[in-house]
C-alpha cells in the first residue's frame, strides 16, 4: 500500500507554481510526511514562502538552496530523501531562444544531474514534470524537455539492482501559472486596456495547478518506471480567453514569438504504437521496460490508442468556452474577477 507515512519528499524548483502547489497539497494532505524539502535557487522566493509555511505550524518543511545544475549540491540534498519531484526548469519560450546555453545547462544538464543524483542515494521513486512543446518540438525549450524526458525514462535502464522507478508527466499550459497568458492578459487590461494575441487561431491545452498536482501524485502512487504519462483536458481558444478577460479591450495581432505553435502536442501518430489508455490519463510506455506488458494491462485495464492516434489542443474534442473561462479564472486565478 502506497503512503507518504515516514517518507521524505523533495521537490526541485519547489518555490515556482507547481512547487508551491504540491507543497500545500503534501501538507495537507498527507501530513504524516516525515520531511518535505524545497529545493531551489531563488533564495527571496524561499524566504517569501517560509513565511506562509512557519516551522512550528508545519514541522515536516525544509527549504534547501541549490541549482539543479550543481550535481553535488544534488547528491547532498538527495540523502535521505524517498521520492523526488522534478519541477525545477528554464521554461520561457523566448528567452530560451535568446539564451540558448543557459536552457540546456538547466534543462538536459540538470535533468542528467538529478537522475545521477538519484541513482546514487536511495531515492525511490522520481516523478520529471515534462511539458506539451516536448512533443514534436520546434523550439529550443521543447527539445531541451524532450531531451530531459529520454533521461528520465532511459534511467529505468540503467539502474542495475536498485528498485528506483522513474516516471514523467507532460502537460499543458497551467492556468494562472507564472508568466501564462491569464494573469499576463488580466495585467494588460488592467494596465493598458490591449490584449496583444500572437495569432487569433492559437489555441492551448489548458489544466489547473491542481490537475497538475493530481497528475504526479497519481504517478508518484502507480508509475512501474518509464511511463509517460498525459492527462485528458480540454483546450482554449485564444480569442476566447482574450473574450473571457476583456471583451471592451482592443486585441490587436503582434505576430508568433520565435519558437511558437499555432496548436499544441501532446502525442504524436508516431507516439501512437506505444500509446495506452488509461481511463483519465493516456500514457506512453517506454520501448524498454523492466516489467511485463501483459501484466500492465490487465493492472491498469489499459487499451491500446489507434494506430496513428495523435493527441493537440487543436483538433481536440473537448473545449473551454467564453463562460466556462470566466468561471475558471475566478476559481483558479483571481477570486476577485467579475463573472
Amino acid at each position: 500500500m502506497f503512503s507518504f507515512k515516514d517518507k521524505s519528499i523533495l521537490i526541485t524548483g519547489g518555490t515556482g507554481s507547481l512547487g508551491k502547489a504540491l507543497t500545500s497539497h503534501i501538507l495537507q494532505k498527507h501530513p504524516e510526511v516525515k520531511k518535505l524539502v524545497v529545493f531551489s535557487r531563488d533564495e527571496q522566493k524561499q524566504f517569501q514562502m517560509a513565511q506562509e509555511y512557519p516551522t512550528d505550524q508545519f514541522p515536516q518543511i525544509r527549504f534547501f538552496i541549490g541549482d539543479v545544475r550543481d550535481k553535488e549540491r544534488l547528491v547532498r540534498a538527495f540523502q535521505h530523501i524517498d521520492y523526488v519531484i522534478h519541477a525545477a526548469a528554464m521554461k520561457h519560450v523566448h528567452i530560451a531562444e535568446y539564451n540558448p546555453d543557459e536552457c540546456i545547462k538547466t534543462n538536459i544538464n540538470g535533468a542528467e544531474n538529478v537522475v545521477h543524483a538519484c541513482l546514487s542515494t536511495n531515492v525511490e521513486r522520481v516523478v520529471a514534470l515534462s511539458t506539451d512543446k516536448a512533443c514534436a518540438p520546434i523550439n529550443l525549450y521543447g527539445a531541451t524537455k524532450l531531451t530531459s524526458d529520454k533521461l528520465f525514462i532511459a534511467a529505468n535502464n540503467i539502474k542495475g539492482t536498485n528498485p528506483i522507478k522513474f516516471s514523467v508527466v507532460r502537460y499543458g499550459n497551467v492556468m494562472g501559472s507564472n508568466g501564462s497568458v491569464i494573469p499576463f492578459f488580466i495585467n494588460k487590461k488592467k494596465e493598458e486596456n490591449s490584449l496583444p494575441i500572437t495569432d487569433p487561431n492559437m489555441t492551448r491545452f489548458n489544466i489547473s495547478l491542481q490537475g497538475g498536482v493530481d497528475m504526479v501524485m497519481h504517478a508518484l502512487e502507480h508509475a512501474w518506471g518509464g511511463e509517460l504519462f498525459v492527462p485528458k483536458i480540454p483546450s482554449y481558444k485564444i480569442m476566447d480567453v482574450a473574450e473571457a478577460i476583456g471583451p471592451e479591450c482592443e486585441k490587436p495581432v503582434v505576430g508568433i514569438r520565435p519558437g511558437e505553435k499555432v496548436h499544441e502536442e501532446m502525442i504524436t501518430a508516431s507516439d501512437s504504437f506505444y500509446t495506452y489508455d488509461l481511463g483519465k490519463y493516456y500514457t506512453i510506455l517506454p520501448a524498454t521496460h523492466q516489467w511485463k506488458l501483459e501484466d500492465f494491462i490487465k493492472a491498469f485495464d489499459a487499451k491500446k490508442v489507434p494506430l496513428g492516434f495523435s493527441y493537440n489542443s487543436g483538433e481536440n474534442e473537448e473545449w473551454e468556452t467564453i463562460e466556462s473561462l470566466r468561471h475558471l479564472i475566478k476559481e483558479h486565478v483571481d477570486s476577485t474577477f467579475e463573472v
